[in-house]
């Protein structure tokens, strides 16, 4: 019976053919459609967030003061300094390094936590001021976007613990990639949300 500690390339990813462009990306092919997927999603409440704060520009820049950025900026360098962590894992199970990799993916997991203990924290926050969902149109995007970022990060947290514990090449690589895709839409969410005016 095969080690499941023991890193593997070969036979671990699909390689057919048909998926075109995507057999050239790291990790199951599969990963890059739902992430791709999951951009689309993104982009579309983006760009209705955006249509709305255009029909709403007041109530959009006075709800906005009441963010947290100093929060938010946080929440953007533990995410950052994670997507490093899983890059280094990347690097490590692509030397044959499985407790290296593990180390790293665990770390990246961690600094995960972290950023979930953070954004609970500014949801306390507003809600103890009785910033909900139902105070105006920005506080219901506010949440609905951060929110759906929030699924998506416990998500990719499950990921990570489980190539952590099913370690092989094509397992990190796969965990990795939609855990880079976190890390991009909150690049971008951060600044929508709490800072442009």
């Amino acid at each position: 019976m095969p080690d499941p500690s023991a890193p593997h390339r070969g036979g671990d990813a699909p390689t057919e053919s048909g998926w075109g462009p995507l057999s050239a990306l790291p990790g199951n092919p599969l990963m890059w459609v739902l992430i791709l997927s999951e951009m689309v999603v993104f982009a579309a409440f983006f760009g209705v967030f955006a249509w709305q704060r255009a029909l709403e520009r007041e109530v959009f820049d006075a709800s906005q003061q009441l963010l947290d950025p100093v929060l938010g900026g946080i929440n953007t360098m533990v995410l950052l300094t994670s997507g490093l962590f899983a890059a280094l894992a990347v690097a490590a199970i692509t030397q044959g390094q499985v407790v290296r990799c593990r180390r790293w993916l665990w770390a990246a997991f961690g600094l995960g936590v972290v950023f979930c203990a953070v954004k609970v924290y500014e949801y306390a926050d507003k809600i103890g001021a009785g910033l909900t969902p139902e105070t105006n149109t920005f506080f219901t995007w506010y949440y609905l976007l951060t929110g759906f970022h929030f699924a998506h990060v416990l998500f990719g947290l499950g990921l990570l613990a489980l190539v952590a514990w099913r370690i092989s090449h094509a397992n990190v690589e796969t965990a990795t990639a939609f855990w880079h895709m976190v890390d991009l839409i909150w690049i971008l969410l951060y600044p929508l949300v709490y800072l442009l005016r």
